[in-house]
């Protein structure tokens, strides 16, 4: 499938993926429609980092995937969906699952009965590797057992197969993408890199971390986009779930040792418990096993670990005045 000229729907637009999402869609030549999360003070998120020129090609929209008029009239005459809203905060889907349930399968469930009544070309929806849980196998391959060890990847994992429900059922052109763990400029201090850089960054002489014992695969943003664009124009990914992740996977407590070594500094690490996931609920270990994405879609991984996550701390260290406070972050 050919996109350059299509007319284009990016939920989450705002967030982290959403908004270098745009902008790669933008150099694509697509036309891109922006759904942003309703705010009463108009704030784009992560498209300010657009440039003015690339925010006037686009047609931006506030309000929310669970209000069915909207969705059905933000997507008529579009071409092409790209669903990436959704309720993403872990330790907050403690606090307020039905929030989870309500975004991440009532809105998502909006988005497909919208795309299937209105004959879209191509759906792309985002799942996540936490519905895969703690390895039960690694490297992680798209046959691995799911497990709902948060009310964020139990709302994840219901929207994943509503999505195979309507591909099955209706014909719904839809691709679910799996991200492992992307990072890079423009992430929310929730994650763990940025906040640890941040906190590096900021001069402190000791870091306040959770668990440094999970093991991730970290995914830079340039990756992860690429493998939304190639989802999209490819034919082949229809009815399928495909994993987007580097292959290779390092500890939290590595990763802070590699941070620590690229800025030249040393500080005290303090393990924070009200930071620790409750023990059955936290993830051990992910590393993705990305055979089917070089397979089907032809994507692989450009950048290293340590490519990106020097990228990273340049991003964080330029906007480090409006991009960090000491209160408020989140392992």
């Amino acid at each position: 499938m050919k996109i350059k000229g299509k007319i284009a729907l990016v939920t989450g637009a705002g967030g982290f993926i959403g908004s270098h999402l745009v902008e790669q869609l933008l150099d694509e030549g697509v036309r891109v429609k922006a759904l942003l999360h309703y705010n009463s003070r108009n704030d784009l998120g992560n498209l300010i980092y657009l440039s003015e020129a690339q925010r006037s090609e686009i047609e931006i929209v506030f309000g929310d995937i669970t209000d069915n008029a909207l969705i059905r009239s933000l997507i008529k005459g579009c071409d092409i969906v790209f669903h990436l809203a959704a309720l993403i905060g872990i330790p907050y889907s403690y606090v307020a699952p039905y929030s989870y349930a309500n975004t991440n399968i009532h809105g998502s469930m909006n988005i497909f009965q919208a795309c299937s009544d209105l004959g879209i070309e191509k759906l792309v929806h985002t799942s996540t590797s936490e519905s895969y849980g703690t390895a039960q196998y690694v490297p992680i391959d798209e046959k691995h057992p799911l497990q709902g060890q948060s009310p964020y990847a139990a709302s994840k994992i219901s929207a994943d197969f509503l999505a195979e429900s309507y591909y099955r059922s209706f014909g719904l052109p839809v691709a679910t993408i799996r991200p492992f763990n992307t990072f890079g400029p423009r992430q929310s201090r929730r994650a763990v890199i940025p906040t640890v850089l941040s906190q590096l960054l900021s001069g402190v002489k000791e870091l306040h971390v959770g668990s440094l014992e999970p093991i991730r695969d970290f995914n830079y943003i340039k990756d992860t986009v690429k493998g939304f664009i190639a989802m999209a124009k490819c034919d082949a990914s229809v009815g399928k779930l495909i994993n987007i992740g580097s292959g290779h996977s390092i500890s939290i407590g590595d990763f802070i040792q590699l941070s620590l070594e690229k800025l030249g500094i040393q500080v005290e690490i303090k393990v924070d418990g009200n930071r620790v996931r409750p023990e059955k609920s936290e993830v051990v270990q992910l590393v993705c096993d990305n055979r089917l994405a070089a397979e089907i879609l032809n994507w692989s991984p450009a950048y290293t670990f340590e490519q990106g996550l020097l990228e990273t701390i340049d991003f964080i260290k330029n906007n480090l005045s409006t991009y960090y406070s000491l209160k408020g972050y989140i392992i």
